[in-house]
């Protein structure tokens, strides 16, 4: 018990004010607004869980990966209801197993002082070679998704690979997992984008979970690159 109230104590510390307000605003947006069109509870816990993942994710909580599991077993259910299969095998196969080797690596580099994972930059150097990879992992496995017949194969390439790869650089503790994210994001939410107003289907609130997650990839990315630039400083000093 005295470690969980540990864990629980620490997960609450050092947040600041607009960090609070971001998590409750986009919690009650996707709730309200998915209750007034209509969504189902599994879709709106599948939502708000998703979300208050990321954004502790921002923040370098290890909460983030305990919001994760419920997240992505809740939304793999909503995926595969809509048939959109590869999206389950992802999260189920890659991204739930992921979650608990993510606690783990996190939890072994903690800052001592404000409880949260230590925030790092990537070279230039090895970003561009990790773009490249991206580049031919997707080019040749869209060719093999083309032969195999698949709807859109080079798209549906490039989201498989970028997600892939963007939640090792999230484990890595990088900052450039957040341009990663927002490609990820981009591509996702035109998937149930075309899902809501063509098909009809009743996964507004999934479309805004992935909306909420590309703005708050997108000031993620600004947070961390400031921080892991402080955090640079201070070892050079």
């Amino acid at each position: 018990m005295t470690k969980i109230k540990k864990f629980v104590h620490d997960e609450l510390t050092g947040w600041k004010v607009w960090e609070i307000s971001w998590l409750v605003f986009a919690c009650i947006t996707i709730t309200t607004l998915s209750i007034y069109w209509g969504d189902n509870v599994l879709g709106i816990v599948s939502a708000t869980t998703g979300v208050a993942c990321v954004i502790c994710t921002g923040k370098g909580k290890l909460s983030a990966y305990i919001f994760g599991v419920i997240n992505i077993f809740l939304y793999a259910i909503i995926a595969f209801q809509a048939k959109y299969y590869g999206e389950v095998m992802l999260n189920i196969l890659y991204y739930f197993p992921l979650q608990f080797y993510g606690f783990y690596i996190w939890s072994k580099n903690l800052n001592p002082t404000t409880k949260e994972v230590v925030k790092k930059k990537m070279t230039i150097k090895g970003f561009l070679l990790l773009l490249v990879g991206v580049a031919l992992t997707t080019l040749v496995y869209g060719l093999g998704l083309k032969k195999l017949g698949g709807s859109l194969p080079f798209v549906d390439a490039f989201s498989t690979t970028i997600s892939v790869v963007a939640m090792i650089v999230s484990i890595k503790m990088y900052a450039e997992q957040w341009i990663l994210w927002i490609a990820v994001n981009v591509v996702t939410i035109y998937m149930w984008g075309y899902a809501f107003f063509v098909q009809g289907s009743e996964s507004v609130a999934t479309l805004m979970m992935w909306s909420v997650y590309l703005c708050n990839a997108i000031i993620m990315l600004i947070k961390w690159y400031k921080e892991s630039s402080s955090l640079k400083k201070e070892n050079v000093q």
